[in-house]
């Protein structure tokens, strides 16, 4: 069977530096942080006060608010970033053939705070079962994938990828394997994530897993810092547009990069901290590169998981240099979580759109908070800290791990 190649049309990017992708890819190039005070609800008595939340996003601005009243926030942001995805691609909706089109996108949680409300709701009444008839609809982590291919009348593969902070990822190399074997022509790949709720940042508190540092919200997502002390939780979604390559040249249609392959491993080693040895993370990169018929030493750049955690951006490191060698050393190593915070299900297509733009613009941005080197981690890597640097970046890499042990690389190649 002939192995199509799959290339990138269209980018749709939700996020906490900027509602769209020219305003995060300004907010990352120019290291702004997302991260302040908690506003949708009274953090007062929590250990961590404060998130990467959305600015001065309205959802109906973009959708009717009778909709939108059925959507949960996450199936929301999926719509928001895949109309731009889809606008992007400049894709005509009445000449393609809509059953080669499909979507499958990834959520580690889906729709928490619908659960939250509804439960809650529940648990204040007299017991009576009195239930939103929108409330499992609402709250299935597929409801996003299918509620695009409603909108948009794509009837093709239609799923969702649920891997915890690697769903998202998982989703775009599910769709670049269904375009590469002939099932699709185009595919909408991407993931969204809206758990700053109560259930949320109370749940990840009692894992001891975000950041405490309610006193400088904007520098606690502070990756490879000796200093780091957890992540900051963020939400949003990204959305990319896979087209098979010959499908989109015959459309004459704008490329940003190649899906050049993707890796998935697992740690087999523990429900949350990843292999000390970083052996998963050794195992997806090298898997990574085989799929894609990369050497080690072809890859310029690298978004790392990165998720200002202590054990976490160790393994990580030393997973890049047993892998990479030598050649770690001249990589462009970031992480943009320091800014976006973690996205959880979307931080993999969030973090594929960086290294998309870092490839078109030439740009690696900022791994910004750092103040202290860490002796654990190799001081003499390059993790382009507080300020981004230029570099032709021809090859880019993309980690994303998640709880579980699940374990997701995407290579994206600037187009020969």
């Amino acid at each position: 069977m002939e192995i199509k190649r799959v290339v990138v049309t269209g980018l749709g990017a939700l996020t906490p530096i900027g509602n769209n992708v020219e305003q995060y890819w300004n907010g990352l190039v120019n290291g702004v942080s997302g991260a302040a005070p908690i506003t949708y609800f009274d953090a007062t008595k929590f250990k961590t006060r404060f998130a990467c939340e959305l600015k001065n996003f309205d959802v109906t601005n973009f959708i009717d608010r009778k909709e939108a009243r059925k959507m949960d926030k996450f199936t929301q942001y999926a719509m928001v970033a895949t109309d731009e995805a889809i606008l992007d691609s400049q894709l005509d909706l009445e000449k393609i053939d809509k059953d080669r089109v499909g979507v499958i996108w990834g959520a580690g949680i889906g729709g928490l705070e619908t659960f939250q409300i509804e439960v809650l709701n529940f648990a204040s009444g007299d017991g009576t079962p009195r239930f939103n008839p929108f409330f499992i609809p609402k709250m299935i982590a597929d409801i996003a994938p299918g509620q695009i291919s409603i909108k948009y009348g794509f009837r093709g593969p239609n799923f969702a990828t649920v891997s915890a902070c690697a769903s998202s990822s998982n989703a775009i190399i599910d769709a670049l394997n269904y375009i590469r074997l002939g099932y699709a022509d185009v595919m909408v790949a991407g993931g969204s994530e809206a758990t700053i709720t109560i259930a949320g940042i109370g749940g990840f508190n009692a894992l001891q897993a975000l950041s405490t540092r309610n006193d400088g919200p904007t520098t606690a997502s502070r990756p490879f810092d000796k200093d780091r002390d957890g992540f900051v939780s963020g939400e949003g979604a990204g959305s990319l547009i896979l087209e098979e390559y010959e499908h989109a040249k015959a459309r004459g249609a704008k490329i940003y990069a190649e899906v050049a392959g993707g890796g998935l491993s697992a740690d087999a080693y523990h429900i949350t901290a990843p292999h000390p040895e970083g052996l998963g993370a050794i195992n997806v990169m090298r898997n990574c590169l085989k799929d894609a018929g990369l050497k080690p030493e072809d890859v310029d750049a690298i978004n790392m998981h990165g998720t200002s955690t202590p054990l976490g951006d160790i393994a990580e490191s030393k997973a890049i240099l047993e892998v990479f060698g030598e050649h770690a050393y001249q990589l462009n190593l970031n992480s943009t979580k320091s800014m976006t915070g973690h996205l959880l299900g979307a931080a993999g297509a969030v973090e594929a759109i960086a290294s998309i733009l870092a490839i078109k613009h030439g740009i690696v941005p900022p791994t910004i908070n750092h103040f202290t080197d860490d002796d654990q981690i190799d001081s003499k890597l390059n993790f382009t800290f507080n300020k981004a640097q230029k570099r032709d970046v021809k090859i880019a890499m993309s980690n994303t791990f998640g709880f579980g042990g699940h374990n997701a690389c995407v290579l994206l190649k600037k187009l020969d």
